[in-house]
């Protein structure tokens, strides 16, 4: 069994949780959380002294026992050695390194370089929570024309994640050219709502579509993990139907959340299913004269 150190260490010195509450709620969540992790190699962002301590992020991971499974993953210029967070008892090794969030890989270790999910990270910048909603809904409409199933989750900070399963059947590339076209299509129908500036200063009043997530590489809180801000706040899959103006992300916490999870069960199940059609998607495009910059005039 996996040894729990300092459980009594002040994590979120406000609100008084404590590193054993990190260790609990992870073991309570563990059956349902594992299928987001499992095979996906981890990146650790450590959190040893809370969330007001100093943190750092751990890619290669050399030291640790034999029983923490890892994988090696080459990258362009060197080759790094991931946690492979395969089942509980590693779940709570990392959670008790000081681990408060937990950052999968978008692909599995097999199909490295495809990811299983395209990602819409909408990110505000100095507006209020209902215009992410507003983006969120404006984001869902889009990808419901053009056929492609989508989920949505807080991210647990200040703004919201868009999920589309792919089942690993395109490429990062792939995935990251028609996220920009279809973020390109949300801001021509919204562009005093939506911005793709990647520089905050650029991008002010606006909620900024991070497409360079889905790089290959790119890490994002997984689903069901807590994440080391005010509140103990954790990033929670959403019906549809609660993503609506006066939604408070911080509702969804280390306290509330393995209550609600027994209350609606796993609403993310779908992000690891069938994989949606890029091809339909492009064809639908076509068929509204909104067709991505980058696949006009391509041969079939």
């Amino acid at each position: 069994m996996t040894e729990r150190t300092n459980e009594d260490k002040v994590f979120w010195p406000k609100e008084g949780f404590t590193k054993g509450d990190v260790l609990d709620y992870y073991d309570a969540v563990a059956s349902t959380i594992l299928p987001y992790l499992k095979d996906r190699p981890m990146v650790l962002n450590r959190h040893p002294n809370g969330i007001d301590g100093m943190s750092f992020f751990q890619k290669n991971f050399v030291d640790g026992p034999k029983w923490v499974e890892t994988a090696v993953v080459k990258h362009t210029n060197k080759s790094v050695r991931y946690v492979l967070v395969q089942d509980k008892e590693i779940l709570l090794y990392v959670a008790n390194l000081g681990c408060i969030e937990l950052n999968p890989f978008h692909s599995r270790i097999g199909s490295i370089d495809k990811p299983d999910y395209m990602i819409f990270d909408l990110d505000p910048e100095k507006v209020p929570f209902d215009a992410v909603v507003d983006a969120a809904l404006a984001v869902h409409e889009i990808l419901d024309e053009l056929g492609l199933v989508n989920l949505c989750k807080t991210s647990g900070g200040r703004g919201l994640h868009i999920y589309v399963p792919l089942a690993g059947q395109y490429t990062y590339a792939q995935t990251q050219q028609m996220a920009k076209s279809i973020a390109a299509l949300a801001l021509a129908k919204l562009p005093k709502l939506f911005s793709l500036e990647r520089m905050p200063a650029k991008r002010q009043k606006r909620v900024y579509i991070d497409v360079p997530r889905n790089a290959r590489g790119q890490t994002i809180a997984a689903p069901y993990s807590l994440r080391p801000r005010p509140h103990a706040p954790v990033s929670t899959p959403l019906a549809w139907k609660e993503v609506k103006a006066g939604l408070d992300p911080l509702e969804f916490n280390i306290e509330t959340l393995p209550k609600r999870l027994k209350k609606v069960g796993d609403l993310y199940k779908r992000v690891l299913g069938k994989g949606a059609s890029f091809e339909k998607a492009i064809a639908r495009f076509e068929d509204t004269g909104d067709e991505p910059q980058s696949q006009r005039g391509r041969k079939r």
